[in-house]
């Protein structure tokens, strides 16, 4: 049997007809060749006696819970049942799709949105084979390759130019074997009302912390601030180490505080006042320094020890009581590089990182903290419901946490089950302090323009079913922003009306193709390339975006570490769309699979191999 490709599990039929070998032999020697994983697909080539058809399905949100992702499903069902292959869209409800994804990766393939990418340190835990096993966004795609391994070992330790060419290989290296295809970076669209509040930032998203930080009631400071939401989990769900009700985590972020935020495009200290590094050659070492009279919501003490209790319970949520660690699946990429956490006093703590680059370790820092008193009752062992792994779970990963304590500048106050979640501003954080000991205006210009924290009595999450119902409630008066973007469709409708502003944003966020590498046909990665292929992404991002994206190549395209030979210049420069303006030539498609080793019955079906 020949390898075409050791490093991408790329498998070439076995072409010897005439050998003598034993179907059970040939099965062991196959195995043993390919590793267990592959056992399924040496069974189907073997097996050639009724060649099948290959069919696809394609997980996805339905058009309520996201109007782009299911169009582009639909786009490329279209594209794949033309080149001969049985495809067809699965919508599933939110918790469902994430289930099967990111804890079960129960999936052939699927269309979703990645929350994106701050520091490129991410695609370590998303791209890692020793992450192929775990929850949430670790691998879900089971994709293995050592080099692609030590590429993104090497960056994590690296900085300047030389972690720049290292990210330049990567990004050449994913664009090749694609275990998952960049389709756009949508931009976020959200109507806000002007009559009621003002201060909205043009420096931050209005639907993220600092954003609502920014705004200031125009009458009575005791107004509550309406933002629809199209998302009711919130409404369920508030645990923040929750894989599948979290999405970019923006409402817990409200709750929860971290040692440092990202402010205008760097980690500064957050409930740290400082920090100071120590490096080696080896690793890095932090020394924070916390803010004093730090709460939290129930008026106990935040001190150190919450803390460093949090980086050890991120890193095995059952604090040593079991044989193996199960670390939490959210805030991998952070806790990963957290060797060891020891306080030194009740307000300052030393961490121990497993890396010497800075811009890794301070990634670290914005995990938010836990508060101890609550959570380390939550170790015990215990079963998530459709999860159909063997995996361990703990309490604090399936907890639903609807009466959540943080210390964030919100609190929270009530929840009406998929109508509302409101939360209250917290008096006692440290940005709403007025005594001399939080002078804030003595500290740098990005926490000082914060002084005096929310600047309105509460803040209501309501959930609509869709944009257009967000944008009535908007233009009738009823709410006063949309968290969640809009679509292009509604932004005529929003822009004639009175008193009402449109606020377009950048996002990080990534519309993707996933693929489940684990089994054929998407173990082939020449498969995965002929798939790829089908998606013209300048023609989506036209028609399903309304021209509010940006196409990409690389998982790193709004980044500046985006390697140059894939910037976006009108076209894919890796898997450039056989045709032109959403019209496939299905001839020169089909001819990607048959250059892949598949083949086509007479009537225009793709087989398996």
């Amino acid at each position: 049997m020949e390898m075409l490709s050791k490093e991408n599990s790329d498998h070439s039929t076995i072409a010897n007809e005439g050998s003598k070998t034993g179907r059970r032999e040939l099965l062991v020697a196959i195995g043993m060749t390919l590793g267990s994983g592959c056992i399924e697909e040496a069974q189907s080539l073997v097996s050639r006696d009724r060649p099948e058809q290959i069919s696809i399905s394609i997980k996805t949100l339905p058009a309520d819970a996201d109007p782009w992702a299911i169009r582009i499903a639909r786009f490329l069902t279209e594209q794949l049942n033309a080149v001969g292959i049985a495809a067809q869209v699965e919508p599933m409800d939110r918790v469902e799709l994430r289930r099967d994804i990111l804890l079960n990766q129960s999936f052939d393939c699927y269309i979703a949105c990645h929350p994106g990418f701050r520091d490129p340190d991410i695609l370590r835990t998303l791209l890692h084979s020793r992450f192929g096993t775990e929850a949430g966004w670790q691998n879900p795609f089971g994709y293995a390759n050592l080099r692609v391994d030590k590429l993104l070992a090497a960056q994590q330790r690296q900085s300047g130019q030389q972690r720049m060419e290292t990210l330049r290989e990567l990004q050449l290296a994913i664009a090749r074997d694609q275990p998952f295809t960049v389709i756009a970076f949508p931009d976020e669209i959200r109507a806000i009302r002007t009559n009621r509040f003002a201060g909205w930032s043009n420096q931050e998203s209005v639907h993220t912390l600092l954003g609502y930080l920014s705004v200031r009631s125009r009458g009575s400071s005791d107004q509550r601030l309406r933002m629809t939401l199209q998302d009711s989990r919130p409404t369920e769900n508030l645990n923040p180490l929750s894989v599948e009700y979290r999405y970019n985590g923006t409402i817990l972020d409200l709750l929860y505080d971290p040692v440092g935020r990202w402010i205008n495009g760097r980690v500064r200290p957050w409930l740290a006042k400082s920090w100071d590094w120590q490096s080696s050659t080896d690793n890095l070492v932090a020394e924070i320094n916390l803010r004093d009279g730090l709460w939290w919501h129930d008026n106990t003490a935040l001190t150190a020890n919450d803390v460093a209790f949090t980086y050890e319970f991120l890193k095995d949520t059952t604090l040593g009581t079991q044989e193996s660690p199960v670390p939490s699946p959210r805030f991998r990429e952070g806790s990963s590089i957290i060797k060891s956490v020891k306080p030194i006093d009740k307000y300052s703590l030393r961490v121990n990182f497993g890396t010497n680059n800075r811009a890794v370790g301070r990634q670290a820092l914005t995990i938010p903290v836990l508060p101890k008193h609550i959570w380390r009752s939550k170790h015990k062992q215990a079963k998530i419901a459709g999860l159909q792994t063997d995996s361990a779970a703990t309490k604090a990963l399936i907890w639903n946490n609807m009466q959540p304590v943080g210390s964030g500048p919100f609190q929270f106050h009530n929840v009406e089950h998929r109508q509302s979640l409101t939360l209250k501003r917290f008096d006692r954080h440290f940005l709403a302090h007025t005594s001399k000991d939080y002078d804030l205006t003595s500290e740098s210009e990005y926490i000082e323009r914060y002084a005096g924290g929310v600047k309105f009595k509460q803040l209501q999450f309501l959930i609509v079913p869709s944009a257009a119902a967000a944008t009535k409630l908007i233009l009738n008066g009823e709410a006063d922003g949309t968290a969640t973007s809009v679509t292009a469709s509604e932004v005529r409708n929003i822009g004639h009306a009175e008193d009402v502003e449109l606020f377009i944003d950048e996002s990080l966020s990534m519309y993707h193709l996933g693929f489940n590498t684990r089994k054929a046909p998407f173990s082939n990665v020449r498969f995965r390339r002929s798939v790829a292929q089908l998606l013209d992404k300048a023609f989506l991002v036209q028609n399903v975006f309304g021209g509010y994206a940006e196409p990409g190549t690389s998982p790193l395209a709004r980044h500046d570490s985006l390697a140059p030979e894939l910037r976006w210049t009108g076209t894919d420069s890796e898997l450039p769309f056989p045709g032109e303006n959403g019209n496939l030539n299905v001839a020169k498609a089909k001819a990607a699979f048959k250059d892949a080793g598949y083949r086509y019955t007479k009537n225009g079906k793709l087989l398996r191999r």
